[in-house]
């Protein structure tokens, strides 16, 4: 028999308080950048939510830029399971901005216009479980998904560092990312890459921006799957 203690779900950290003290901006300085992309699909197609849920919100910066960018008579809601992040998300509560402790997994009356899911699905462990039970919460869905499955991520370690650091314990390339939607049950209506070279707050170091910046235009997929510093913004059904 293992002496061996068991090893704690990688989910115990956001409410321990572990994620809050490694990340104390819970990352909100991503979020201007984040909700630009949101803004982008919504405009795209021509979506008018009256309703918006961002499920695992974080600080819950992304839905306050959202919403001054957004009708005014659109309402939006964040759910979080970390209490911590509940403490950050409190600063920015006004009467068309709440936010709730609730894993929506568990609330059977939910209905959204548009639910949001930024850079959640690679932390959790039963992902695929998880997509096919929130499909129907929401007539629309966004998803924005980090693209971890690259040739230079392997060789630099990087997934490992991002289990430790981050708690991401899955990593998807576009494929992978797209195939697990559509085995959840969900309709893919539009997706694109998100350029993290063009986010402010990104560090990544110079010489890997300047290979992603020469090698994108020239074949969008192949500087992705080498190179990185993407992620992906899917519109479902």
């Amino acid at each position: 028999m293992s002496n061996n203690p068991a090893p704690i779900p990688k989910s115990e950290m956001y409410a321990s308080g572990e994620y809050l003290e490694k990340h104390p901006t819970w990352q909100a300085e991503d979020s201007e950048w984040k909700a630009q992309q949101i803004l982008k699909m919504i405009n795209n197609h021509n979506l008018m939510p009256q309703t918006i849920c961002e499920v695992g919100c974080g600080a819950g910066e992304i839905l306050r830029k959202l919403q001054a960018n957004m009708a005014e008579d659109c309402t939006f809601v964040g759910y979080e399971i970390s209490p911590q992040a509940l403490e950050l998300c409190n600063k920015r509560v006004n009467k068309r901005l709440r936010f709730e402790i609730k894993d929506i997994t568990q609330e059977a009356d939910d209905s959204f216009d548009l639910l949001l899911f930024v850079d959640i699905i690679e932390h959790i462990e039963d992902y695929l479980g998880f997509l096919r039970s929130v499909r129907t919460k929401g007539r629309y869905k966004i998803f924005h998904i980090p693209l971890e499955f690259t040739s230079t991520g392997a060789l630099r370690r990087w997934p490992q560092a991002n289990w430790e650091d981050l708690g991401h314990i899955h990593y998807f390339m576009k494929d992978t990312a797209l195939r697990s939607l559509r085995d959840a049950g969900y309709t893919i209506i539009d997706c694109f890459y998100t350029l993290l070279f063009d986010n402010p707050s990104s560090q990544t170091p110079l010489i890997l921006k300047f290979l992603r910046r020469v090698t994108f235009p020239i074949s969008n997929d192949l500087s992705v799957r080498l190179f990185g510093g993407c992620e992906l913004l899917v519109l479902a059904e």
